[in-house]
């Protein structure tokens, strides 16, 4: 076994043979004898593809369950390709860390706990995530008081309660009292978790089992919610050719789904694989079969999953398909009545291939997703208006979704590229909020998530790791924005008029959403993929760049920088960085944000923008205003501390105070170095305005301006090394160096400054009194005797011209 079994042959010698099934058998005599190649150790089992280099078959690729392997020696030695974006999740679920992790199984890849992001170098990696259970892997809950310890389950209702720090695995598959009653499990069972008590679960087989202690004892709760047809019970036993193939994918009559109802701890749904939905409304102790209920839903068919609402008792979601038996139209229903009555929310001419998955807004309850063969699709008004989702995410089987209670990110499942999220789906919110009038709107922009100070670690293994390992797209901690340009927004107004900031327009026209091309640019990000950026649009025009201004509850300026803005929806950035001083440069330019250490601001900049120099925030609520066009819109952003690190009010409070002393120093070792530079232009202008003047006076001021000159770059060098230097200088007496240093110390550390960081600070300040000293001294006495020698001068900028003589 299994289906996959093919025989592959040597291109070049005839007599080498391969033959691949759940192993890979060779045989170098023509098939006459064989060895193993491949068990299950090493490389993973069940070997689907199998290429043989044609002129080099040394070199073969093995395509099986756990991605792909090569070997160049013949099959002695394998490489693992661990960077493929390539994952099959049949369920997600998530929980309340900061960030929250993400946790489900992988077909025939066990079940897997990992980060939606990660704060430290190098992206998420594949050693970021944990195994907790072999098998083929199906739903993983996290307990929710406590998220050390999960339910995981592989095939065939095998389940286990597990420690994720201990490795301890407890067995707590239900049983049935009678010994000869056969439990049947399905493939993927259904499992969910008591919203009423922390250690509840409920499992299903063809019964539905509940214990109200992690597992560890269950009581059986319903009768047979199945059709119980021996038929298809029996044909578990009759798979197979030459061999047989049970491996409990061909249990049927089995329970799919079961929705405990988050408000009402009496009512429960049950549905399974041979087209049953069954309910309770008294804790199991009657059920009724309502599949009768559901319009146009196709006998015998599958439903996968039922969605309660998590604010309305009586609000139910199913999902049904029916494609095993040929059936590929798209079901999926909803009922607002406990379950009276159904409406079937979903037709073939608004979505394109069956349904496997449904989820409706946390927050806003005509906003739902839909997941289905051929990708997502959501609707901002119920279900009237169906639209795909194309932006930066494939035509993938979408098995299932979550939205993030707190961050308000859309998280799912794929059949094809593992986990991938949406950050941040505010933005859809106030769309189905308003019903598409936001977007009326020629600039908005949108409630903003919580920003994290967040510390971050250095890489875990290796930092320069090439091409081959795997490295996820990854969500920073600083302050991101959703903002809205409306491409068919009328003129820009005049510079002179009046702007001020208004709330929504309650009249605006009640237009349904654009289509997805306006509503959907954000991309989202496979938490797990080959850092893969989304491909440029070349085809759009250059952004413009809006104005990003950032200001505390009292109205003081924080932040002042811009950011490019194309139409449509964007998303900006800001680094949690103050507005501070210009470095001094050699550049006319002016100086940036100081280097790596201390640089930063938010989406690019521009010639009026000001540097990022300042240091970070303080925690605390911000407002951020985005200027664009004549247009203005505001909202608020919360900035917290990072959960991990303890810091007192007095420690936020002493490093805010050294931060403002030391760019206190920038800015005065900005002025004194500017200052040396006007000098140096003017000893030009000096040397221009006496070219009419006396040879021997001209020379006499030039040789002390050249003089002047070597005086001033020398200065200069006491504040920043020179640029055109070759190789890798470092001048630890520069005075940049000594205040750079200094704010290293003070931004490292959680603490107020320590007795290291005071120390760098007092020398940074001794060298500025030492360099600011020269600067005086150079201007009170070269330059001063210097200046008085040349308006001694006192030359014309006529010359005197001799009258021409006329023949």
């Amino acid at each position: 076994p299994f289906y996959f079994g093919e025989i592959y042959c040597d291109p070049i010698n005839e007599n080498r043979v391969y033959n691949i099934y759940s192993r890979v058998g060779k045989s170098e005599d023509g098939g006459k004898t064989w060895t193993e190649l491949l068990d299950y150790d090493h490389v993973h089992p069940d070997h689907h593809a199998w290429w043989i280099h044609p002129t080099q078959p040394n070199m073969i690729i093995d395509g099986n369950d756990g991605g792909v392997a090569t070997t160049f020696d013949y099959g002695t030695t394998w490489q693992f390709g661990g960077n493929l974006p390539l994952g099959q999740f049949y369920h997600v679920n998530v929980d309340n860390d900061i960030p929250y992790n993400l946790y489900g199984g992988l077909q025939d890849n066990g079940s897997w706990v990992g980060p939606s992001a990660v704060w430290k170098s190098g992206g998420i990696r594949n050693a970021d995530w944990q195994e907790l259970y072999f098998g083929d892997g199906f739903d993983v809950m996290p307990r929710p008081s406590n998220n050390r310890y999960v339910y995981a389950m592989s095939q065939g209702g095998n389940v286990a309660y597990i420690d994720r720090k201990t490795g301890m695995s407890n067995y707590i598959q239900p049983t049935h009292p009678n010994p000869k009653l056969e439990l049947r499990y399905n493939w993927n069972a259904a499992m969910a978790q008591d919203p009423f008590n922390d250690c509840g679960i409920y499992f299903g087989s063809q019964f539905v089992h509940y214990s109200t202690d992690c597992g560890q004892n269950w009581q059986i709760l319903s009768p047979d919610l199945t059709t119980n047809d021996t038929a298809k019970i029996n044909a578990s036993q009759r798979t197979g050719g030459l061999t047989p193939d049970v491996t409990n994918a061909e249990n049927h009559c089995t329970i799919l789904a079961i929705a405990p109802n988050p408000l009402d701890k009496n009512v429960i749904y049950a549905s399974t694989d041979d087209g049953n939905l069954q309910q309770t409304t008294d804790g199991g102790k009657t059920w009724s079969n309502i599949t009768s209920r559901l319009p146009n839903c196709p006998k015998a068919a599958w439903i996968p999953q039922i969605e309660l609402s998590a604010k309305n008792v009586n609000e139910a979601f199913v999902i049904v398909n029916n494609y095993r038996q040929n059936d590929f139209k798209p079901y999926a229903y909803h009922t607002t009545d406990g379950g009276k009555t159904w409406e079937r929310i979903v037709s073939e001419g608004q979505v394109s291939s069956y349904t496997l998955a449904i989820t409706q807004d946390l927050d806003v309850p005509n906003l739902w997703f839909l997941g289905t063969d051929e990708g997502l699709y959501f609707t901002f008004d119920g279900g009237k208006l169906w639209q795909k989702w194309t932006n930066g995410y494939p035509s993938v089987p979408t098995m299932d979704m979550k939205v993030h209670p707190r961050d308000g990110d859309l998280v799912i499942a794929t059949f094809g590229r593992a986990f991938w999220i949406l950050d941040d789906i505010r933005f859809l919110r106030e769309i189905a909020k308003t019903q598409g009038a936001v977007l009326t709107k020629n600039l908005r922009i949108f409630e903003a998530p919580d920003a994290y100070l967040a510390y971050q670690r250095s890489y875990d293994g290796e930092r320069f790791n090439a091409d081959a390992i795997f490295e996820g797209q990854n969500k920073a901690p600083i302050a991101t924005f959703t903002v809205w340009n409306n491409p068919k927004k009328t003129e820009p107004k005049k510079p002179n008029d009046k702007t001020t900031e208004k709330k929504d327009d309650k009249k605006a026209d009640m237009k349904p959403a654009e289509k997805p091309a306006d509503a959907d640019k954000i991309q989202g990000r496979l938490v797990g993929t080959t850092s893969g950026k989304p491909a440029a649009d070349t085809t759009k025009k250059s952004p413009d760049r809006v104005k990003i201004g950032i200001f505390t509850e009292g109205g003081d300026t924080v932040r002042s920088y811009s950011a490019k803005l194309d139409t449509g929806m964007n998303r900006v950035s800001w680094a949690l960085n103050k507005n501070g001083p210009r470095f001094p440069s050699w550049s006319d330019e002016g100086g940036g944000g100081g280097g790596r250490r201390f640089g930063g601001g938010g989406g690019g900049a521009d010639e009026d923008d000001v540097p990022g120099t300042g240091g970070q925030v303080l925690p605390g609520r911000y407002k951020v205003v985005v200027t664009f066009n004549g247009e203005r819109d505001s909202t608020f952003v919360v900035v917290k501390k990072d959960p991990r690190v303890a810091q007192t009010e007095a420690d936020l409070a002493a490093k805010e105070a050294a931060r403002k002393d030391l760019s206190a120093m920038v800015q005065k070792s900005t002025d004194a170095f500017n200052r040396l530079k006007d000098a140096a232009k003017t000893i030009k202008l000096a040397d221009d305005a006496l070219v009419n003047a006396p040879d021997s006076v001209k020379k006499d001021i030039a040789k002390l301006g050249t003089a002047l000159k070597d005086s001033i770059l020398k200065i200069q060098k006491m504040f920043i090394a020179p640029t055109d230097l070759k190789g890798i200088n470092r001048n630890p007496d520069a005075l940049m160096d000594a205040i750079q240093k200094a704010q290293f110390y003070v931004g490292s550390s959680p603490a107020k400054p320590a007795t290291n960081a005071q120390a760098a600070i007092d020398a940074a300040k001794v060298r500025g009194r030492e360099v600011f000293q020269k600067v005086n001294a150079f201007f009170e006495n070269d330059w001063s005797k210097y200046q008085a020698k040349v308006e001694a001068a006192r030359s014309t900028l006529f010359k005197k011209y001799e009258p021409l003589k006329i023949d």
